[in-house]
């Protein structure tokens, strides 16, 4: 599936494009813990409802480029600003972490573990 797929699917806000949205990903993790997501060994989608500076910081350490935020939490200028010097694709859904799981997972993205 495409970053796109997931934009339209989750009625997503694009704050920031990064390289595109048309490249497929297969994986998600979801968690607001970012201890958890620095041990991740693949690149996923990240989605999370944690929403500041560390978040962005915590994905860039871990390789990970793109970050769904969750429950209509808005990235702030400096985040924006931090991922986009990363490259990283950030999208935000009005969606619980609970409910946006369950769709990328029906459409068909694969849970890391």
């Amino acid at each position: 599936m495409t970053l796109r797929d997931i934009v339209n699917s989750l009625d997503a806000t694009v704050y920031l494009e990064g390289p595109g949205l048309e490249r497929d990903v297969e994986t998600a993790f979801a968690s607001d813990l970012m201890s958890d997501v620095l041990t991740l060994k693949d690149t996923p989608v990240l989605v999370t409802g944690l929403c500041n500076i560390q978040t962005i910081r915590t994905c860039d350490m871990a390789s990970l480029d793109v970050v769904v935020f969750v429950r209509n939490k808005k990235p702030t200028d400096d985040m924006l600003e931090l991922a986009e010097e990363n490259g990283m694709v950030v999208l935000g859904c009005q969606y619980s972490m609970f409910k946006t799981c369950g769709l990328l997972y029906q459409m068909g993205l694969k849970p890391l573990y």
